[in-house]
């Protein structure tokens, strides 16, 4: 029976606020993880070494989560394409909550050895898998509920679980440490995960009452279902699995850099505050939940590939203003490098989503569109810090960190001119063979 407008309506607000609570609720924990491994693990976890060798190793486990979510992409995009986009954004909802109450509760070092560092990586990895098999469901489950002139917009609201997530994690964070005070190190930083608990109960509830994507319903309906959506997309698309990942370079690695490895070089190389850092993050990621929906609504008006190469070129320009700025020390001025940092991430942030998910038929959207999007964890958001912080290292000066934005802002504007061209259609089936169709004669 078809549904009436009121019914729609009242289904589309329900997929578009599941998909942007579920998707908060990981980035907070996720972002949490990043936060501490900058601030505390590396004495908690990794104390054998100097204090440069341990934030290394701490940043190492921040990269073991990035390259488990391609992984993560790959098995829940199977499932989000054979299943079901609901039934699998409940399965990645509680797989990274639980990861993430368990590193609350989790020994240092100093307690059982080895072993701490070892469970902390593997925790890590489960929450990469989690997060990678999210992005690519929840923003199709918002983004196929609603028209294609407004699936820019659309489809940048789950987006802003990064903004939301972060402030969360950062207001929380910061919360505990006044709380904690000189025991933040000790026993502080654990309650931001515990607290996550709370929120994936809240989650589950959200995304239980949503009704399944009406795209996918369609393709599920006339027998348009791929049998290994995976292996299909692979296949029959790997120009637009690579550009997708490639034109991410510029929007991920500086991310990183601008929200974790600025907490390292800002305490560490400045002798900044903490607490004026995490303060001056929580007004970026503020300005965020206007920015990111701002920049999906221009895609719609004026083209996704416009707004988002305007997003690279002012990243480019930005790398060396952007450490020039912080090197000052002054308050104000440090706050004004760090809320453009992320304007000028928004730019790209908003109309990437739906650029990406585009490129992809309803049938393998989900395979598509994940692994693309998760396989810059690996080559961008992942090493970002790592490079940084080796950089910093070895040179002492931030000038090849400005070298290294530019460079990525370089091969994503290469990538964006090569990504192919698809047109936005509503239920369109990805033509493979028709073996691997479900339901062919």
């Amino acid at each position: 029976m078809p549904r009436t407008s009121d019914a729609a309506r009242t289904d589309r607000r329900r997929a578009v606020v599941a998909s942007t609570v579920g998707t908060t609720i990981e980035w907070y924990d996720f972002f949490l993880y990043g936060t501490i491994a900058a601030l505390v693990f590396p004495k908690l976890f990794f104390p054998t070494g100097s204090a440069s060798a341990g934030v290394l190793e701490s940043f190492a486990t921040l990269f073991v989560g990035f390259a488990a979510r391609p992984v993560g992409a790959a098995i829940f995009g199977h499932y989000g394409d054979r299943v079901g986009r609901k039934a699998t954004l409940v399965t990645t909802l509680l797989l990274m909550g639980i990861a993430t109450v368990l590193v609350g509760v989790l020994p240092g070092y100093s307690l059982i050895g080895p072993a701490a560092p070892i469970l902390l990586t593997l925790l890590r990895v489960v929450q990469g898998i989690g997060v990678g098999g999210e992005w690519g469901g929840s923003v199709l489950m918002s983004m196929e509920w609603g028209s294609a002139r407004r699936r820019g917009f659309l489809a940048s609201l789950p987006q802003l679980g990064v903004p939301l997530g972060l402030l969360l994690s950062t207001a929380v964070v910061s919360a505990c440490t006044a709380l904690s005070g000189d025991g933040f190190e000790t026993w502080g930083w654990r309650i931001p995960f515990l607290l996550s608990a709370v929120l994936i109960g809240i989650g589950l509830w959200v995304r239980l009452k949503v009704a399944e994507s009406p795209d996918f319903a369609e393709v599920k309906r006339t027998a348009g279902l791929e049998r290994r959506p995976v292996l299909a997309v692979i296949r029959h698309h790997p120009r637009e699995i690579l550009t997708s990942a490639l034109v991410r370079l510029s929007e991920q690695a500086p991310f990183y850099l601008f929200i974790t490895f600025v907490l390292t070089y800002g305490t560490k190389a400045l002798s900044l505050p903490r607490t004026q850092l995490l303060t001056d993050t929580m007004v970026a990621a503020g300005i965020g939940l206007i920015s990111v929906p701002l920049f999906g609504h221009l895609s719609d008006r004026f083209g996704r590939r416009l707004v988002y190469g305007v997003g690279i070129v002012c990243t480019g320009l930005y790398a060396f203003p952007y450490f020039g700025l912080l090197d000052t020390g002054s308050a104000g001025l440090v706050l004004v490098a760090i809320v453009v940092s992320l304007i000028v991430h928004d730019v790209q942030y908003g109309p990437q989503a739906a650029m990406i998910a585009e490129s992809f038929g309803t049938n393998v959207r989900y395979s598509g569109a994940g692994i693309g999007y998760q396989l810059a964890s690996v080559i961008a958001g992942g090493p970002a810090p790592l490079i940084a912080a080796a950089i910093l290292q070895h040179t002492g000066s931030s000038t090849g960190i400005s070298w290294y934005i530019v460079g990525c802002a370089v091969v994503s504007l290469a990538a964006l001119v090569l990504m192919p061209r698809r047109a936005a259609a509503g239920s369109e089936v990805t033509k493979t063979s028709r073996t691997g169709m479900v339901g062919q004669p």
